[in-house]
């Protein structure tokens, strides 16, 4: 598997399984093994089956050097229950396998899941729904129809003045007229800036495959705009869709551990019990906190998790999360602080016998934060991806945009003084602005690889050339060293060995040794 990231687009999570199938079916090494006195051809054992496919995703983008060895194991266990794999007499069906030496090997045919295609008549009802327009809904104005690569991406700051410019020149027209705003209209217009928002930093074309229009709830996303405490954390107005007191309790215990702890009566292994306590209601939840619904729109975010694109992956999440119902939104902040503050509480006694806290927080709380309604084989490796992403991140994910609540009232504006007139006829807020880069062959990048490698060492050389505080002595070392490890590179820059001596100058004339010892003349004894 090349390693490059799934683009966004409907169903990620199945294209990375088949992805990883078929690298899977294809690179792993197959050689003879003897089993009970009995040699069997082309297969593997389970052992050097987790090996391998180990590396693969350690080393893949798409899921990162997070992804633990009992992961592994598991998404092994789900290849054998799908019949990727099968054991050495053709049985399948079970998660029948460990880390040992029991043999595995392919069957005939490697089935790939197929992609899952919406009714179009169900897909036209969802879009007309919402607008009659479906083009100004999922269509931007200036972005390109063909989805741009995410590598190479960069952020820039909004380009506000030259928004600010247009709006000055357009109030100057005299066809502005009021228009009374209905509730009706703004939370059409919440929807619509939030969309056109998602749709930017996703760098779709269309977002009609990844989330449904009637998902987008504006009631939500102003409630979790507006309703929240100094630190940004959800109020909840109906306290029974709150966290029960116990459980409440139960996480500031451990996330002010030991503070918390020293009026409270406790004993050894208490910890282990509150925090059992709290994972099992977590646990128990009907849905996970970011709801079966927005698992693909999630997912597909999980695509920006790469380095250089962080503060997209950001901005992104923190979008998606004023999504969320305001009891969802509150648990999934109260959470998030918790398992953070625990991760990296040094004080935090031991919570597993082999786990530290970071990798406990992961493994127990990633299936009910991200989960899908159907099985998947990479739910867990995805939900993991992304709760250790929001774990380092949370407080920025979670806080309230205020450019959000800016763009909408500027496009609330435009409404009334009669620029649109409709809530979802065109975005006059300013959006953030993403380049992306022009894709080049692979033959292209390793020649630009190579030229600009080369660049480097020959400036390199440059510096030791021209380093007038480097004794002579030690400069010819350090040319005789470079003109072994870069010959051509250094044949380049002193071509013939005239060039070469220049650089140091002439040579100092040789000095007659001041004492010179003949050899003795030996004269003959004989006569």
């Amino acid at each position: 598997m090349e390693n490059r990231s799934v683009p966004a687009g409907p169903y990620r999570a199945t294209k990375l399984w088949n992805e990883v199938t078929a690298s899977f079916r294809a690179g792993m090494p197959l050689r003879k093994h003897r089993q009970h006195f009995k040699k069997y051809g082309n297969c593997f054992t389970a052992e050097e089956a987790v090996d391998w496919l180990y590396d693969l995703l350690r080393s893949n983008s798409n899921f990162g050097p997070e992804v633990t060895r009992q992961q592994t194991i598991q998404l092994l266990r789900k290849f054998l229950k799908n019949h990727v794999i099968e054991d050495i007499k053709g049985r399948w069906g079970s998660e029948n396998l460990d880390d040992n030496s029991q043999l595995f090997r392919f069957p005939a045919n490697s089935p790939l899941k197929t992609l899952p295609r919406r009714h179009p008549e169900l897909r036209k009802t969802s879009i007309d729904n919402f607008s009659k327009d479906k083009d100004s809904i999922f269509k931007l104005r200036n972005l390109s129809r063909r989805t741009p690569k995410k590598y190479g991406l960069q952020f820039f700051q909004e380009n506000t003045e030259h928004m600010n410019c247009e709006i000055n020149n357009e109030d100057q027209e005299n066809s502005i007229y009021n228009r009374e705003i209905s509730q009706k209209d703004v939370e059409e217009a919440w929807r619509y800036v939030i969309l056109i928002y998602l749709q930017t930093i996703l760098g779709v074309s269309s977002l009609e495959e990844v989330i449904n229009p009637k998902q987008v709830i504006p009631q939500y996303i102003m409630y979790n705009m507006t309703n929240t405490s100094k630190h940004g954390i959800v109020i909840l107005q109906d306290k029974s869709d709150d966290l029960p007191h116990w459980v409440l309790s139960a996480m500031k215990c451990l996330a002010n551990w030991p503070r918390s702890n020293m009026n409270n009566p406790t004993y050894i292994g208490f910890e282990r019990d509150v925090f059992r306590t709290i994972a099992d209601y977590f646990l128990d939840l009907p849905e996970p906190l970011l709801t079966f619904e927005y698992y693909e729109l999630f997912v597909n975010i999980l695509g920006l998790l790469q380095p250089h694109l962080e503060r997209v992956a950001i901005d992104a999440l923190q979008l998606c999360c004023l999504l969320l119902p305001p009891p969802n939104r509150r648990k999934l902040q109260l959470l998030m602080r918790m398992i953070s503050r625990m991760s990296q509480n040094v004080d935090m006694p031991q919570l597993h016998d082999t786990m530290g806290t970071r990798s406990l927080m992961i493994h127990t709380f990633s299936r009910c934060i991200l989960c899908c309604a159907e099985e998947v084989g990479l739910d867990e490796i995805l939900a993991a991806r992304l709760v250790s992403f929001l774990m380092d991140h949370h407080q920025e994910i979670l806080q309230v945009p205020s450019h959000l609540q800016s763009a909408v009232e500027k496009h609330l504006d435009y409404l009334k003084r009669g620029h649109i007139k409709n809530p979802g006829d065109g975005l006059i807020a300013p959006l953030p602005t993403y380049s992306y880069c022009k894709q080049i062959s692979a033959q292209e990048f390793d020649e630009q690889k190579v030229s600009t490698s080369q660049a480097a060492i020959a400036e390199l050389l440059e510096n030791i050339i021209k380093n007038k505080s480097l004794p002579l002595k030690e400069k010819r070392k350090k040319l005789k060293q470079f003109q072994k490890e870069y010959p051509l590179i250094y044949q380049k820059r002193f071509p013939t060995t005239e060039s070469e001596a220049a650089l140091f100058g002439d040579k100092p004339t040789i000095k007659q040794p001041m004492l010179i010892l003949r050899k003795p003349k030996l004269h003959s004894v004989r006569y």
